[in-house]
Formats: C-alpha cells, structure tokens, sequence
C-alpha cells in the first residue's frame, strides 16, 4: 500500500477574512475513510459559511464531497450543494471510467445529463488531494501543472503556476510549503 500525504481523520479549518481583519467565514475540509464496490476509498467534505456582518449582508453556506478511491485518487462522486447570496446549486456527479461519462444529476431542475470524461478527470475537491501526492520538488518558480478538472458540466484545463516556498506562521508552529497561483 502506497503512502498518501493524507489520511482518514485529518482535518483542517481556514478563516478567511479581509486584510486580516474583517473576518468573513470559516471553511472546514474533513476526510472520512469508506469503501465503494470493495474498494477503499476516502469521503472528503468540504464546507464553508459565512460569518458576522457578512453573513448579514450575504449569506453563504456551501457543501462540496468528493468521494475517490484511495489506489488511484479518481474520484467516482461528487456533491455541490451551495447557496452564495441566493444564488444555488444542488448537483450530484457520478464518474463512470468504464462508459467514459460523468453523469450529472441536478436535483434543483430535477435533470440528468451525461457528459464525456477522460481517465485522469479530477473534481474541484478531488483534485486539491490528488496534487498533495504527486511529486512537485522538481517544480522551477513559474512552472505550471495542468490537469483536467469536471467543472459545471464540462472538463476546463485546470491550470497552476507554481510561485515558489514560503515558510507559514500557525499556532502548530512553522510550515514549509509551496505557493501557486490558479490561471
């Protein structure tokens, strides 16, 4: 069995905010060990709201899972559920590798459609723990990793530029990581 740079039970909490000041919201990202049709797989739930004043001026409450299977980190699911100052979404998108299709239910307008896929498609939630395992040392400052990623019913080219290393400040103590910018 492989080593992931990630695990059933981790957890992590952002606070997002204004010039680090006016505080916005929180947003939790929680991983969940499960199994589908044998496999292991893991259950990855993200959510985020609104806080304070924000949230009396516009609400948000978002639920996005991802469910992939842990040997190849494709995901086979995903849910968006988000409502952003009214504006919502209510979707469920199941990979089907063997058809090629993903298969999008939108329980909002009670639709279903089926769309093209390739077998390296990632997921908006997928895809953030697919690139915590690949290898990235060898990354130059201005490098770019692309992948495809299934987005609003079609597969957009998901592309980041790699900025460089930046030590991070947490309550946990100093963190090496590496920075990148979304195109």
């Amino acid at each position: 069995e492989k080593t992931l740079a990630f695990q059933g039970g981790e957890w992590l909490k952002f606070r997002m905010s204004y010039s680090n000041f006016f505080n916005a919201g929180y947003s939790t990202i929680e991983v969940k060990n499960t199994k589908n049709l044998g496999k292991d797989a893991f259950h990855i739930i993200g959510k985020g709201k609104s806080t304070g004043l924000l949230s009396l001026l516009f609400k948000v409450k978002d639920d996005y899972q991802t469910f992939i299977y842990k040997e190849t980190l494709k995901p086979y699911k995903f849910i968006r559920k988000i409502d952003e100052g009214g504006y919502t979404k209510d979707k469920e998108i199941t990979f089907d590798y063997d058809t090629k299709q993903a298969i999008v239910k939108n329980n909002k307008q009670n639709t279903e459609t089926k769309h093209p896929i390739n077998d390296e498609i990632q997921d908006m939630l997928s895809s953030l723990y697919y690139l915590r395992n690949q290898k990235l040392n060898n990354l130059n400052v201005g490098d770019e990793i692309e992948l495809p990623m299934f987005f609003d019913q079609e597969i957009h080219n998901f592309k980041l530029q790699f900025l460089g290393t930046e030590v991070i400040k947490t309550k946990f103590g100093k963190i090496n990581s590496l920075a990148f910018r979304p195109m």
